[in-house]
């Protein structure tokens, strides 16, 4: 890369302040006594049968405590005189394989021994009724082999699409546990008509299946469990939105109007569904909103999300390392599902984090003022980051903000690896 190295060597990379960012921390203390708390609610626990069968869900995303909430439930199924089971619920994830999907819960911890019950994991689904739309309603074959079925997963905005569901129980119901096949009955129509099949097949899954309940779980900004609730299913329409518009409330954003450069350390599935949170950045595949940022820079892919590279079309400029782990087999099957190959494009290789840092600024247009530069470690961690000398009056301007006055480089070493920050 000898002519491309040569036109950005002498591209200055700002000094940067270390931004500290005052989020609502509020969390639950105890997880397992807030499960056993929310399952103390009529309609839930008590409505399984001792001697039944119980089939509850585990996601594709990295939800805080998750071992912690799922082992619990299992302790209390167990308690009450049944039998627990997990299956993966995550679409196509995961390769859309068996496998795949059973090796995305290992990465989060989530085994039989840890959590105390089998899990069990199949692509097979069977039909269980039709959406008000026409459309085949789907889920998975041994969770309908079960007594009962508790979707138990996050509750946030969703990524691609908005509306009164998002992401959360109905979105599980209707894309987790249909599988691969299930997921692109329901994606057919496109992201245009995702808030409309989401609660719409959810509600076929809540009415033809039998699911006494479910469990909500909402995190704030600093990826810590803020709220866990069981759902009776007679419920669930009503007070999932409730806690999709909590969850809104305590999202963190890149706090600037006007950003020219925002560089990420990683991507990964856990972080986001699409590698980076596009409520975060303000960009997706098919907008760019507030805080309205030139060029996106992405360093590596995260250890769990393995060589998945889900969301980096979002990008502008990746590194060489990135390109190099990214696995097609593994990243295609979900957009295949989901209808969006915007997501997977590849961006401009660089070989080394210098080079891509650099190449992003200096693809920024010049408008006569220094680069603005945000340096996020990934959108799940934005407790703590660092932005360049020119947004320092922006940063005393907003109460949520401080730093510790310090002025920091970016270091790299003498490959171009980025190696941290230094003051």
């Amino acid at each position: 890369m000898g002519v491309v190295k040569d036109l950005l060597q002498d591209v200055e990379i700002p000094k940067f302040y270390k931004v500290s960012y005052k989020l609502d921390d509020t969390h639950v203390e105890d997880v397992p006594q807030a499960v056993r708390d929310a399952l103390k609610r009529e309609g839930t626990l008590d409505q399984i049968k001792p001697g039944s069968t119980v089939c509850f869900t585990a996601a594709s995303r990295e939800i805080a405590n998750s071992v912690l909430i799922l082992r619990t439930f299992a302790e209390e199924l167990r308690r009450v005189g049944a039998t627990p089971y997990i299956v993966p619920a995550m679409g196509s994830h995961g390769g859309a394989t068996a496998e795949g999907q059973r090796a995305i819960l290992d990465h989060y911890g989530i085994t039989e021994e840890a959590c105390g019950c089998e899990i069990h994991a199949t692509m097979e689904t069977k039909k269980v009724g039709v959406s008000a739309e026409g459309l085949d309603v789907r889920l998975d074959a041994f969770a309908l082999s079960c007594d009962y079925i508790v979707p138990v997963g996050r509750i946030k905005p969703h990524t691609d699409f908005h509306g009164t569901f998002e992401s959360g129980i109905m979105k599980m119901l209707a894309i987790g546990l249909g599988k691969q096949y299930g997921a692109s009955i329901c994606h057919q129509r496109g992201f245009a008509n995702m808030h409309i099949n989401v609660p719409s097949f959810g509600r076929t899954a809540l009415k033809n299946c039998n699911i006494p309940f479910a469990i909500g779980i909402v995190e704030n900004a600093l990826h810590q469990t803020h709220t866990i609730r069981a759902i009776p299913n007679a419920c669930v329409e009503t007070e999932e939105p409730e806690l999709l518009l909590l969850a809104k409330s305590l999202m963190a954003t890149v706090p600037f109007e006007k950003v020219n450069v925002l560089m990420v350390e990683q991507i990964g599935k856990e972080i986001s569904g699409d590698g980076m949170d596009p409520n975060v950045i303000g960009r997706a595949y098919d907008y760019k909103e507030r805080p309205f940022i030139d060029r996106i820079g992405v360093l590596s892919l995260s250890e769990k999300t393995g060589s998945n590279f889900n969301g980096l079309g979002i990008a502008d400029v990746t590194t060489r390392r990135v390109f190099d782990k990214a696995s097609f087999e593994e990243t295609y099957p979900n957009s295949i599902t989901s209808l969006l190959t915007e997501y997977v494009r590849m961006p401009a290789v660089m070989d080394t984090d210098k080079l891509c840092t650099q190449f992003c600024i200096k693809a920024t247009p010049y408008l006569g003022e220094p680069v603005k530069v945000v340096w996020i470690q990934d959108t799940l961690h934005m407790g703590e980051f660092y932005v360049s000398e020119s947004l320092l009056k922006e940063i005393e301007a907003n109460p949520a903000l401080s730093t510790d006055g310090k002025l920091y480089e970016a270091v790299f070493d003498s490959d171009g690896a980025f190696t941290g920050f230094r003051a």
